[in-house]
């Protein structure tokens, strides 16, 4: 029998098996044998080397937020570089966050050479706290001019540092931050620190006018759920698309998608599991606190999700498990593909970002207790969140804008481009009852029978989750659910503590009028409250976000529909933003406008480069196929499938040549007008080629159609 090319590669895709080099023996009961933040310069790692004094005087530091000494980083780079050696490493990096919203390095290593000829291993105080990484080539918005090189790395000593292995050998990895030689930031991380700070003051000061006189900092947590696909590597690479731009630009819907939701939840295949095992290993040795896995809804489409973490540590944990993730599924014969839209007309991926505030005496000040309405507190402090998603969902909407997101946001399995609050029932009613006057706000304990005896019966919730709100309450944080999958979650999170500083400021400035009148702490914060909330209620929703009702009722509500990149991203230098990004010093006017420069520039050019890749394929791929079909049909005399054939190939033709045309850009376009012709024209112009070429992939004969089809790439594992 002879087997076709197409046949081959499906035979040798589902051909692994596993070969146990990474089955690990040992009782994990014993802390000896888990391998958590093995690589991890950690705490323990720091008592152990650093002498009392050194130890105590920095954890002082980290705890206050204050400015590190720089008489502490002698020491502690010698404790470092000696930990680091005795593991291997040969050289270090800072590793750092620029605004392209991946990690960059320059490694260096410890080793130079002694007046004997032998060498030395060096790592100063000094080389740990500043690096001096060339910064030309970075994405700066215009703050630095290309021939202005000079940058400077500074050392974030709240995340640890930690050791990336190699098969040939190990790296040093010193989380830093970026900035211009002139001291803008020019990463994710600084603006995410400054944010931090002031929420956590504007926290501290408001948890004094409410009691609260022992805590000293607040800190906001993240815990985000990541989404991706895994698919085996001899269709991506057969695929220029998506090697070139993360997802498929062309493949035709298969029979069979997700109709039966018989992946969601569904026994893991063994290579899949075997490969997010290995990466889980991996995380686990980084001090990665992953906790959760299982399929998620698409074929091919699963999920890792860690425990909460400080925020500028889940960021750079974040952007760690996405490097992880992809390095460990090569080693499978998998690419794990992290666009938000790999494959239309299945699911797309996300992010899902937990958000939460606790103190440093270990109060979570989103928990809300035995019930809403008898926490002030907790009701005080989701009150800002309320008023500040209102305020500035557009901002919300722009910090997690991107050419992928477009592709997701909207659909029938992501949150709309509208951001709104879901609160749920018990909160719902505490709300109300606080504004009404009315009623106790409790829901009274309940539970669900199961109607058997044989199964508990279980406490129920005083609300249902609402899968389709972009940010739902959820019972002791905020689910900010719009982000996309590749993201980073450093803007999202920076916007969000921003803007709740500002929001419990305001709140924190009402109540203490009131308390200054004469008026009890109890009364004051329900007046306040009541306040606000009604103010700012219409940005909760309860219902189907999904709904196409939910749009005109959006709208009359006076909420912002952004529905793609271009739309958004001015509202990053909107008057609203400048104020209170300024306010707080997170960040400046022309730092935020450099922002805005980059990524407007960056939507344009990931546009282009799909455009000009759809192109190409279309024309010296599925172009010839369709004509060399059409040749076999006619000289087969089929009239019928030769009419449609000919129609189809005069339609494909005629819409390469469009999209061909509107690859060349209008003369004097640029900036915000170059991004919007990208999506009006250049996007347009594709998916019309892209309608074509689908509709020929069902038609063309299957060994002469040059690309991997949706039913092989999702499938076969």
């Amino acid at each position: 029998m002879t087997v076709t090319r197409a046949r081959k590669h499906n035979l040798s895709a589902a051909s692994w098996s596993a070969d146990g080099r990474s089955i690990e023996t040992g009782d994990l009961r014993d802390a000896g044998n888990h391998p958590y933040a093995a690589n991890v310069f950690s705490p323990a790692v720091q008592r152990e080397r650093l002498s009392k004094e050194t130890y105590e005087r920095l954890n002082e530091t980290l705890a206050s937020g204050a400015a590190l000494d720089p008489s502490l980083a002698d020491e502690v780079a010698h404790a470092m570089k000696e930990w680091a050696l005795e593991h291997g490493a040969t050289h270090y990096t800072h590793m750092f966050q620029p605004l392209t919203g991946l990690t960059a390095e320059k490694h260096d290593s410890f080793f130079e050479p002694g007046r004997d000829g032998e060498a030395i291993a060096r790592l100063s105080g000094s080389e740990l706290i500043q690096g001096e990484p060339d910064a030309s080539s970075f994405p700066t918005g215009g703050i630095r001019a290309t021939f202005e090189a000079r940058g400077y790395t500074a050392w974030d000593p709240t995340s640890p540092a930690f050791l990336l292995e190699n098969p040939n050998g190990v790296l040093l990895c010193i989380p830093t931050a970026f900035a211009s030689w002139t001291g803008e930031a020019l990463d994710a991380k600084i603006p995410l620190l400054r944010s931090m700070d002031a929420l956590s003051n504007s926290a501290v000061n408001a948890l004094r006018l409410l009691g609260d006189h022992e805590t000293k900092r607040v800190f906001t947590t993240v815990g985000p759920e990541q989404e991706y696909f895994l698919i085996d590597e001899q269709y991506y690479f057969e695929r220029p698309d998506l090697v070139t731009t993360g997802r498929t630009l062309f493949g035709a819907r298969p029979p069979k998608g997700h109709e039966l939701d018989d992946h969601y939840f569904g026994s893991i295949p063994e290579r899949i599991l075997a490969c997010m095992l290995e990466t889980e290993r991996e995380l686990v040795k980084l001090g990665v606190p992953v906790k959760t896995r299982h399929n998620e809804v698409a074929p091919g489409q699963y999920e890792v999700a860690p425990i909460f973490e400080n925020s500028n540590v889940g960021s750079d944990n974040q952007q760690l498990t996405m490097q992880i993730m992809q390095n460990v599924a090569r080693r499978y014969g998998l690419v794990c593909l992290l666009h938000e839209k790999p494959f239309a007309g299945v699911n797309g991926s996300g992010k899902h970002n937990n958000w939460s505030m606790s103190t440093d005496t270990g109060t979570n000040l989103m928990d809300p207790g035995e019930t809403p309405a008898e926490n002030a507190s907790f009701v005080f402090f989701c009150t800002a969140v309320i008023q500040a998603v209102n305020k500035h969902q557009g901002l919300l909407r722009a910090s997690v804008a991107n050419i992928g997101q477009d592709h997701r946001l909207g659909a029938n399995e992501a949150p709309p481009a509208i951001i709104s609050i879901f609160l749920g029932a018990e909160l719902d009613k505490a709300f109300e009852s606080i504004v009404s006057g009315e009623g106790s706000g409790v829901t009274e304990d309940a539970t669900l029978g199961l109607g058997t005896p044989v199964l508990p019966p279980l406490p129920m919730h005083g609300g249902d989750r609402n899968r389709t709100s972009p940010f739902a309450f959820t019972g002791n944080k905020f689910e900010f659910r719009a982000l996309g999958s590749s993201m980073s979650i450093a803007f999202p999170n920076t916007v969000l503590n921003t803007i709740v500083a500002e929001a419990i400021d305001d709140l924190a400035d009402k109540l203490k009028a009131r308390i200054d009148a004469g008026e009890e702490v109890g009364p004051a914060v329900a007046d306040v409250v009541t306040e606000s909330y009604s103010a700012n209620r219409q940005v909760c929703f309860d219902g189907d976000n999904y709904a196409e009702e939910w749009h005109a009722e959006a709208q009359a509500r006076g909420l912002k529909n952004l529905r793609t990149t271009p739309d958004a991203l001015p509202e990053v230098i909107a008057p609203a933003t400048v104020a209170a990004f300024e306010r707080y010093n997170v960040l400046s006017r022309r730092e935020l406008e450099a922002r805005f420069e980059v990524w407007v520039e960056q939507y344009s050019v990931r546009a282009n480069i799909e455009a000009e890749t759809a192109c190409s394929i279309a024309k010296t791929m599925l172009l010839p196929a369709a004509i060399r079909y059409a040749t076999e049909v006619d000289a087969a005399r089929i009239e019928g499938v030769a009419a449609e054939l000919r129609s189809l190939v005069e339609q494909f033709v005629t819409r390469i040549q469009e999209l061909e045309r509107a690859n060349v850009y209008p003369d004097g376009l640029e900036g915000i007008e170059l991004a919007e012709y990208a999506r009006d024209e250049q996007l347009v112009r594709m998916a019309e080629v892209r309608e074509v070429a689908d509709a020929l992939e069902l038609i063309v004969a299957d060994d002469l159609w040059p690309l991997p089809k949706y039913s092989e790439i999702l499938f076969i594992k």
